[in-house]
This record gives C-alpha cells, structure tokens and sequence, in this order.
C-alpha cells in the first residue's frame, strides 16, 4: 500500500503539468507535424506536413526542401516559449495526438494556413478552411508542386 501511495505521488510530481489531456512546456520540433514537450511526442492533430526528407518544386522547377522548411518555420514560430496541447487521442507509436496553442494561436491551424502543411482529412475536417486559404494564396508548399505527404511515404516504402 505504501508504494502504491509513494508511485501515485511520484507521478503527480514528476511531471506537474502533464495532465491526462494536456502537456504544457517548452517544445522542440521534431518535424513538420510532430513536437516533443518533456520527452513526449506530440502529433498535431488534424495535419499533415510534408517529411523532412521531402522535396516539393517552384512553379518555375526549383527544387527545395519543403519538410525540411515547414519544421524550421514551424521551430522559429513558437521560439522558446511555452506551448499548450490538449491531447485527443494517443496513435499507434504511442505518440499524444494533440492541437497545440501558444499565445491563443492554434498552432496546428497556422501550419495549415501558412502553407507548411494539409488538412488531414482522413482524420478530420478541421483545418480545410485553413487550407483552402493557402491553397487560394499559394502559400509556401501550395506555390508550386508537391506530392501529397501520405504519397511520398508511400513511395519511399516502396509501394
């Protein structure tokens, strides 16, 4: 009984600000999509940004690396300063699958509507209006061509 009392303790503790539906601190960004607070993963709900490794491609035909750009804006976006998810759901990696917000900006809506990354309709229609806004104004990936995040893994798995 005493080390059940000490565990739940312990919990409630070590991580102070990591409720059962949210996770407040400072972030790093893994990739377009994906954030870590306090060594959790967090994936932003309702998006899709292209991969790190990703190439999309001017209008013109210049080759640039969109992921790897959606994730540097998305990192000189939120700075060091904190962020609020609230979790919805936890996916397959084990990863919290979450809408983010610093400053009262939905993060995961400003990727859409900056251009960095889709409304993941497979899991939600939240964000089309956002991305119908890019899209509109050729924001970012949405000013020349690329494949569709969920295609280019596709293909680098080989099928």
């Amino acid at each position: 009984m005493r080390f059940l009392l000490a565990l739940l303790l312990f919990s409630f503790v070590a991580a102070p600000e990591a409720h059962a539906d949210r996770l407040t601190g400072v972030a790093s960004v893994i990739d377009g999509d994906t954030l870590e607070i306090r060594g959790q993963r967090i994936r932003l709900h309702g998006i899709d940004a292209p991969e790190s490794r990703q190439v999309c491609a001017t209008a013109e035909g210049q080759r640039w690396r969109c992921g790897q750009q959606a994730a540097l804006s998305l990192a000189e976006r939120i700075g060091r300063r904190q962020v609020s998810c609230t979790v919805r759901d936890i996916d397959h990696y084990g990863r919290f699958i979450a809408v983010c917000h610093q400053d009262g900006t939905d993060l995961n809506s400003w990727l859409v509507r900056e251009g960095w990354a889709i409304a993941y309709r497979r899991y939600s229609r939240d964000y089309i209006r956002d991305e119908n806004e890019a899209r509109s104004a050729r924001r970012n990936i949405w000013s020349g061509r690329f494949d569709m995040p969920w295609d280019w893994r596709r293909a680098q798995r080989g099928g």
